[in-house]
């Protein structure tokens, strides 16, 4: 199993494509909703690719959200590879690349029901109430990077 940072714009298709499977398909996120100007090449943001054998498996972005923190974003895995420890793969390699770049602090905005996983990678809640974004119930949670 790889997970890489994204380069090629073949990379970020298959990112774009386990992003529709996942949050268009399976969770019935408009596709307005999901792709935005970030996605408008491989240099937009710090897109992430996990594969298998060069099976797209999960993708995740990651962008500034204020100077010093990073967003994690569009976390997703592909129904039949949960629970293999993929999302932490991908989550991990966001963190590093984000401390690398000298970011001090991520934030990402959880579904709720991915809550307990963020928790387990020591993410805290941050926001007061569930927000909804995307028409699903999330939560902000942080993390320091150093």
């Amino acid at each position: 199993m790889e997970c890489k940072l994204v380069t090629e714009q073949s990379e970020l298709e298959q990112c774009l494509a386990v992003r529709t499977e996942v949050f268009v398909q399976e969770q019935g996120v408009s596709p307005e909703e999901e792709v935005d100007e970030y996605d408008a090449s491989p240099s937009a943001c710090r897109h992430f690719l996990a594969t298998d054998h060069g099976k797209p498996l999960a993708a995740a972005r990651w962008k500034t959200f204020e100077p010093g923190i990073a967003k994690l974003q569009r976390i997703a895995v592909r129904l039949h590879y949960r629970g293999r420890s993929i999302g932490r793969l991908i989550v991990t390699a966001m963190e590093r690349d984000a401390a690398e770049m000298g970011y001090e602090r991520a934030i990402l905005d959880a579904q709720c029901s991915a809550e307990p996983f963020y928790a387990k990678l020591g993410y805290a809640t941050i926001s007061e109430e569930p927000f909804y974004d995307a028409g699903i119930l999330h939560v902000r949670m942080s993390k320091a990077l150093r």
